[in-house]
């Protein structure tokens, strides 16, 4: 760690872990029947893993709504606001910095949960990837009804093709993210924030004072 004095804060309430742990099993569970759908092999037999997955896909999405309205009436989605401020040096920081036991150029705050390139990456999945991928899987679970809602020229392997690549982007962000959850100054810290809501964190530093920490560490 950087030797600056540390404090316990609560980080995440109570809506934001639920919501972290619930979309967490809905997408694990869809991953799990959505390639055993296209590959023949798993867990369950073909019409129960299309059954699960409709109704966890629905799920899903009813939820991903009830998450948007939380953001937009609590003010949180200002936490996604993209920044290219350190953007450099947290990318210096994963790709090296990390690896020589350096501190984290942006800590953590209440008024900034999420680091520059978090705020990228998240804003990304949350106003692209997620709505993509829960577009095309509604529109593939509403197949039959297409002519009726006018769509009936739209291509299947089109859709289809745009939802298998998107559900590999997921995955792929669900290891990454698997494996920035040990990169805490303890193992386990970032695991633990989000169950408990406390996370710790450098004292005595807010947001505007990003310049003056990274000049500290230089002298």
């Amino acid at each position: 760690m950087s030797g600056f004095r540390m404090k316990l804060i609560y980080l995440y309430s109570r809506y934001e872990r639920f919501w972290h742990w619930f979309q967490a099993a809905l997408i694990i569970i869809l991953l799990v029947t959505g390639f055993q759908v296209n590959s023949g092999y798993g867990l369950f037999d073909f019409h129960t893993a299309v059954d699960i997955h409709n109704y966890t896909g629905l799920t899903w999405l009813i939820a991903f709504a009830f998450f948007v309205f939380w953001m937009f009436t609590t003010g949180e989605w200002k936490q996604y606001i993209p920044t290219t401020k350190k953007m450099l040096a947290v990318i210096r920081y994963y790709a090296y910095g990390i690896f020589r036991g350096e501190a984290h150029p942006v800590p953590k705050r209440l008024d900034a949960k999420h680091n520059p390139l978090q705020r990228l990456t998240y804003l990304s999945l949350a106003a692209f990837l997620l709505p993509v991928q829960m577009a095309t899987g509604f529109l593939y679970w509403g197949y039959n009804s297409w002519a009726s809602w006018g769509i009936g020229g739209l291509a299947l392997e089109f859709v289809a093709l745009i939802h298998t690549a998107c559900a590999f982007a997921i995955l792929s962000f669900l290891i990454v993210h698997i494996y920035m959850t040990t990169t805490g100054h303890k193992i386990s810290a970032h695991v633990k924030a989000m169950i408990t809501g406390w996370e710790e964190v450098e004292a005595d530093e807010k947001v505007e004072a990003w310049e003056e920490r990274e000049a500290a560490q230089k002298a």
